[in-house]
């Protein structure tokens, strides 16, 4: 049986459908994300598995416990919102051990359960101090401290990354799938970065205008996108209808599908390629390129339609603008959409 179960949840505000027979499940243990645009009812969804907003219809279940009806400190969830909502006259330690003493723990295991959690979320020395005397990354530590000290059956985490920078986001990335394996607490996470989605997830269920548009491992939902609004929304497809890909490949295809290819997909040469059973073959010119990091991403054209192709970034001169290129893709990285 799984450890969460949502089945076929309706919310509506007023006369607004924000969320549309949504029905998944999370295994004891995996860290789940909700990916999907802002609007798109994920947060919605994390509020009403807390208990702060009721469902319009649908039931919850918690490791085999109808938990619909009951209130927010009824269920035992943990939860960490984008705002880290510390107490501001409180310091770290006393942020932390809050939710203990609610609870009428000991004082000694309060100490001890605050130092574990403080080693966790690399936060040693900062017990003294107050929000207002940390960074953001280190108020974000400390909510989070805060919502796994109390030993939640399951911690939710609403955007708690998208007010700190690159570099201090890929770090809290990193330590909260530590967390999420060292405690095996059942995680879920709401985000709309794909990124952050791949690299931190067990499963993703990618959501649509209220509705569940696909569910599965990262890689999957990467390389096996199930419709038009998945492959854009995944992994920077190009995305080419029908007649725009039979004019690449010099044949006629359906005109009411869509076929989604990956740019790093796409070999390019500026040598003809032999010709290959399991491969389209084509040729094209350089309209430009920009660089992403690693990698330059050019656009380039073929009889017409406009396309990307991701190349890794090495020593060699890079294609010119207006160069003939030769291009060549696996049939089986063309998905129709």
């Amino acid at each position: 049986m799984p450890y969460i179960q949502l089945k076929k949840i309706y919310k509506s505000f007023g006369d607004s459908e924000v969320l549309k027979d949504i029905s998944l499940s999370v295994e004891r243990g995996q860290l789940v994300t909700l990916l999907g645009p802002s609007g798109c009812g994920k947060s919605t969804l994390l509020r009403c598995l807390a208990g702060l907003e009721d469902v319009t219809a649908g039931q919850i279940f918690l490791d085999g416990e109808n938990i619909t009806a009951k209130r927010p400190k009824e269920r035992k969830i943990g939860m960490v919102f984008q705002q880290y909502s510390l107490f501001p006259n409180l310091n770290v330690y006393e942020n932390i051990a809050f939710g203990l003493k609610i609870k009428k723990i000991p004082k000694e295991q309060i100490e001890q359960r605050v130092h574990e959690m403080v080693q966790m979320v690399e936060l040693a020395g900062k017990e003294r101090q107050y929000p207002n005397q940390l960074s953001g990354g280190q108020q974000q530590r400390v909510a989070l401290a805060r919502s796994i000290a109390t030993e939640p059956r399951v911690l939710l985490l609403d955007e708690p990354l998208s007010a700190i920078d690159a570099k201090l986001r890929r770090e809290l990335q990193a330590r909260i799938r530590e967390i999420n394996r060292k405690l095996g607490i059942t995680t879920v996470f709401v985000t709309h970065d794909q990124d952050e989605a791949m690299i931190l997830s067990d499963v993703i269920h990618l959501f649509h205008d209220g509705r569940m548009e696909q569910s599965g491992p990262p890689t999957e939902l990467y390389t096996q996108p199930q419709t038009k609004f998945a492959a854009e929304f995944m992994g920077n497809y190009n995305i080419l209808s029908g007649e725009d890909f039979g004019k690449l490949i010099g044949q006629e295809r359906n005109a009411q599908k869509h076929i989604a290819i990956r740019p790093e997909t796409l070999a390019v040469s500026a040598e003809p390629l032999p010709p290959a059973k399991d491969s389209y073959r084509f040729e094209a010119a350089v309209e430009s390129h920009i660089s992403h990091g690693n990698v330059l991403r050019y656009t380039l054209c073929s009889k017409g339609v406009l396309f990307h192709a991701d190349v890794m970034f090495r020593s060699f001169a890079l294609f010119e603008s207006g160069q003939k290129l030769y291009v060549s893709v696996e049939k089986k990285n063309c998905l129709e959409v």
